[in-house]
């Protein structure tokens, strides 16, 4: 069992298992003496502060040039080059180049549950995931639009994106993703 999914599975026993105050939360207390209960507690930190620190460096490339095939600031981005170059320079995950390779590389989510690092896919060439961004929070989405225009932010809200609107995504380590702070080098 991957550590992420026993983590998971432990996160979602922890919620389910939990008892009236008056009686022993067993599950409680086997995971506070195994030491998994401040283990999760600094999981949960940790994906809370990569999400942060995704958006944060995202938003550091504010203005960069959009530019076909373009996946670094010297050469400009496009949608799926910004988001693959934001998610290697900050998580270190590797993402497949092309928004529908990232979305099918991702796990599909609600769109009520989207949070700040999360990919939100749009129809923008009359065909499914031909656009992608990363969610930062308030309705809103970084990415690097078309060309002539500079990387930025927009609301999903306004009618164009909202009628575009393919899905959300969120990048969980799996198989299909690299960890490019494992990855030998000359194997990328």
């Amino acid at each position: 069992m991957r550590i992420p999914t026993l983590l998971s599975s432990l996160l979602l026993a922890a919620s389910v298992h939990a008892a009236p105050a008056d009686t022993p939360d067993d599950m409680g207390r086997f995971l506070n003496d195994k030491g998994l209960l401040s283990q999760i507690d600094q999981v949960r930190q940790n994906v809370t502060n990569k999400a942060s620190d995704l958006v944060v460096n995202a938003l550091g490339f504010l203005g960069a040039p959009y530019r076909m095939g373009g996946n670094s600031v010297e050469t400009g981005f496009d949608c799926s080059g910004f988001v693959k170059a934001m998610y290697e320079q900050t998580v270190g995950l590797i993402l497949p180049r092309k928004a529908e390779q990232q979305a099918a590389a991702t796990q599909l989510i609600d769109r009520a549950e989207l949070q700040p690092g999360d990919l939100v896919f749009f129809n923008t060439l009359r065909r499914a995931f031909s656009h992608v961004g990363i969610y930062i929070g308030d309705g809103k989405f970084i990415h690097s639009p078309k060309p002539g225009a500079q990387v930025r932010v927009e609301n999903m809200g306004v009618s164009y994106w909202s009628h575009r609107f393919d899905g959300a995504r969120r990048v969980a380590p799996a198989p299909t993703l690299t960890n490019a702070t494992t990855t030998e080098p000359g194997l990328r």
